[in-house]
């Protein structure tokens, strides 16, 4: 009966679609709501198949930036790497809001080297170097990724979540750690600092292992740039949203591909 079991469940994952099974990036912490005069927190880091379970590859954190409610930079401790996640201690000294964020900026190129196809992925500074000036075929684009994720201790407050004004950002206009399930939560989007209309965001609750669904929500912005979320139970909450277009700030790219993701947490009534 239980190998009968296993091998029914292995032809079912067969037939779930592929854009249900892709890789997410996240940033999971313990827990994102704390009170105390010195508490600490850990933070898983990961690209999954299954949100927040460890089962592709670790999140590099080579551009791990975590802001404190006074607006300094805060270092992570005890960071160590794993075959499937990246995981970090953080101490929370001072009372308010942090943000915990990774942000990628780089190149991709392809071209056609000897007849055959050539990609290639860095920064401007190794883009003349490592791309023949005479590249056949040659295509550049700018990618502007943010993965964050936002923790308080004891009084929230709004100064780490000042935003930079570059690529594709989310402003909370209820705090992000003042979310509870059955009500409604409106943000608004930002695209290199002006609201962006049209951007489409999924939304989905942890735990999709064991669900047969992923039960995800979509949002789209308004001429506002801004959209509402009625949250449907409490539990880790996944938001991803992309765009593409013209306006790469590096000479070298002709697209720029810009994504966002957030982990928040919501809380029972």
């Amino acid at each position: 009966m239980k190998r009968s079991l296993i091998l029914a469940v292995a032809i079912a994952s067969l037939t779930v679609p592929f854009g249900a099974a892709a890789h997410k990036t996240w940033l999971r912490p313990s827990q994102t709501v704390l009170a105390g005069t010195d508490p600490w927190i850990t933070v898983d880091a990961a690209v999954s198949n299954n949100l927040f379970y460890f089962n592709h590859v670790p999140l590099r954190l080579d551009n791990l930036v975590v802001t404190a409610p006074d607006g300094s930079r805060v270092q992570p401790q005890n960071l160590a790497t794993g075959k499937y996640r990246n995981v970090f201690d953080l101490q929370l000294a001072q009372q308010g809001t942090y943000r915990i964020a990774v942000v990628n900026s780089g190149l991709s190129g392809s071209w056609e080297e000897n007849g055959k196809p050539r990609r290639w992925r860095g920064t401007p500074a190794t883009f003349a170097t490592e791309v023949p000036k005479d590249a056949k075929n040659l295509q550049v684009s700018q990618s502007v990724a943010r993965i964050e994720t936002f923790v308080t201790n004891g009084s929230p407050n709004d100064t780490a979540l000042k935003t930079s004004g570059e690529g594709l950002e989310l402003v909370p206009l209820t705090h992000p750690n003042d979310l509870f399930a059955g009500e409604a939560t409106k943000f608004r989007v930002l695209v290199d600092g002006k609201p962006a209309q049209g951007i489409e965001f999924e939304i989905v609750r942890g735990e999709t292992r064991y669900r047969n669904a992923q039960e995800e929500i979509k949002a789209i912005t308004d001429a506002d740039g801004e959209f509402s979320v009625t949250w449907p139970q409490a539990g880790m909450y996944w938001l991803e949203a992309t765009k593409q277009d013209d306006k790469a700030s590096l000479p070298q790219a002709k697209q720029r591909r810009l994504s966002y993701v957030a982990t928040l947490e919501v809380l029972p009534q």
